[in-house]
């Protein structure tokens, strides 16, 4: 079984959303880059997700807003726009904090799930990852993810750990 039919499988897809939702961006030249945990899965050990988190150049939402509403089933927030669809139960978030927009630029391209496609460089995610684990906003099930997924990227590359703030080195034993 190849990782496409795996992911197709996991996330009970009539259709393929993961590869309309990126042949969309690639068609209307959007500069995009993967972030979340699937983006950390680019790096480390592969964790399923039903989640792809994802940063596109905000500028650009309006001109993929239509197709995107004729696709999908879209729900606006303060720092996402929300996407799913009847055939499938992947869920497809469009960050819109600006915070996050710095790492297109530095995306790589990476394997996420036999998908290739650009990933935030190992740096950028582990920011992201430390800006939503100390998100008191956040459920606290998600926070602990955030902290499993930072666990995950200092463990595939030791040096991060000192990027990481002392009370989140503290909290991890690090």
């Amino acid at each position: 079984m190849t990782n496409k039919n795996f992911v197709r499988r996991v996330t009970n897809g009539k259709r393929d959303i993961l590869e309309e939702f990126i042949t969309l961006l690639r068609k209307n030249k959007v500069p995009f880059c993967v972030i979340g945990g699937l983006g950390v899965n680019a790096y480390a050990e592969p964790v399923v997700s039903l989640d792809m988190d994802v940063v596109i150049i905000i500028d650009r939402l309006g001109d993929i807003s239509p197709h995107l509403a004729r696709m999908y089933k879209v729900k606006k927030y303060p720092n996402s726009v929300n996407i799913s669809s009847p055939f499938s139960d992947l869920r497809i978030q469009i960050q819109t904090d600006p915070r996050y927009q710095s790492f297109i630029g530095r995306a790589v391209s990476r394997d996420v799930l036999g998908y290739k496609m650009p990933v935030a460089a190992i740096e950028d995610l582990l920011q992201g990852k430390i800006w939503a684990a100390q998100d008191k906003t956040r459920r606290l099930s998600k926070r602990q993810k955030d902290l499993a997924d930072i666990m995950r990227l200092v463990e595939t590359r030791r040096g991060l750990a000192r990027l990481l703030p002392a009370s989140l080195r503290k909290k991890l034993a690090i």
